[in-house]
């Protein structure tokens, strides 16, 4: 069982996200986890720069960057059913925190620790930066969804930009005003003049 983690981990192309909603097109866990990676680096560089955090903009990449693997072997569960309410909340958490733990068994003693410890983080600031990036990215699968025709995502829309707004976090809402918009444009008019 030992040294199979990355090629686990190379099955999050397989896990498929939105799974009640029509898409136009297919987003896997990967292509959500390396955006919201660079969304979370965003977030804690425009923290530092604007205001006045002092986080490692590294470390909340690599901590979004891991912040589904648990998906891979729970699957994507959606998240109306996922927060439906406190029992099933606790009990995901539970099987998540499990199939982590499954997955670092799945390492060598020299290297499972420190991904242990991406997993056990406690830091506050990291955690909740990895959460805005994560609805984040999904508003922005939204807005993509929406400019493709797709009516399917509008209520999600919605409810993610209203989620997106109750963090509280200025770093949040600067990326959301100053990035997101550019997402809704041709990539004509996002290419340097």
């Amino acid at each position: 069982m030992k040294n199979h983690f990355y090629a686990m981990l190379s099955r999050m192309k397989n896990i498929y996200r939105w799974g009640l909603m029509r898409n136009t097109k297919s987003e896997n866990l990967s292509e959500h986890s390396l955006e919201a990676a660079y969304i979370a680096h965003a977030l804690a560089i425009i923290k530092n720069n604007c205001f006045g955090g002092n986080t490692n903009p590294e470390k909340v990449a690599v901590a979004a960057m891991f912040h589904d693997t648990s998906e891979i072997i729970t699957g994507d569960m959606p998240t109306p059913i996922k927060y439906y309410n406190k029992q099933i909340k606790d009990v995901y958490k539970e099987i998540e925190t499990a199939a982590q733990s499954t997955l670092t068994d799945m390492l060598p003693d020299y290297i499972q620790g420190d991904i242990k410890a991406i997993y056990e983080n406690e830091d506050g600031e990291i955690r909740s930066l990895v959460k805005a990036a994560d609805k984040i990215s999904a508003y922005i699968k939204c807005v993509e969804e929406l400019n493709m025709g797709n009516r399917e995502f509008i209520a999600a829309e919605k409810s993610i930009k209203k989620a997106i707004k109750e963090l509280k976090m200025p770093e949040a809402d600067l990326f959301m005003k100053d990035f997101v918009p550019s997402f809704s444009l041709p990539l004509d008019q996002q290419k340097l003049d």
